[in-house]
């Protein structure tokens, strides 16, 4: 069984991040969202939240679970047995970053592979902080994420009232 581990912040979930959620469940006989605590940067939703938010995203998708972690991505990886790395890009300075992660995550934990999935055309310009940005100017964000996600934005004072 091969199992592949998708982490990142998620605050929130994005059409995006579904998208590459679905197209690993395809290929990966288990794919786990691992929606990191405590990132290095702002958070708008708690993990609780983020992690309510995602489960509800991904219901559909029988193959995919989500999990809090606190730890390194490795080390998390190693606890949930995942063998694989899941990234996604949208543009040529994501895969210099990807790149860099992928080396130091070969370094810490060698097979650990990673495998880059290139974003849909539609979610190429996409991401939470951009998202974010326009609904808090009351942008049209309904393409963007799922319905309870932005329901949940305006619950926080995003978006239009």
């Amino acid at each position: 069984m091969i199992i592949a581990l998708y982490p990142g912040s998620f605050d929130p979930i994005t059409n995006g991040h579904i998208d590459i959620a679905t197209r690993a469940s395809k290929i990966f006989d288990k794919t786990v969202i691992g929606i990191f605590a405590t990132p290095e940067k702002n958070l708008m939703f708690s993990i609780d939240e983020r992690v309510a938010m995602a489960q509800k995203a991904v219901a559909h998708l029988p193959k995919v679970v989500v999990k809090p972690y606190t730890n390194i991505t490795v080390e998390f990886a190693k606890d949930i047995k995942a063998q694989v790395l899941v990234r996604g890009l949208r543009m040529i300075g994501d895969f210099e970053w990807e790149f860099e992660m992928a080396m130091m995550n070969q370094m810490l934990s060698p097979g650990l592979e990673t495998v880059c999935f290139m974003a849909s055309q539609e979610y190429q310009f996409l991401s939470a902080s951009l998202m974010k940005e326009v609904a808090s100017l009351g942008g049209n964000i309904t393409k963007l994420v799922p319905k309870h996600v932005a329901v949940a934005l305006k619950k926080k004072g995003i978006g239009k009232k």
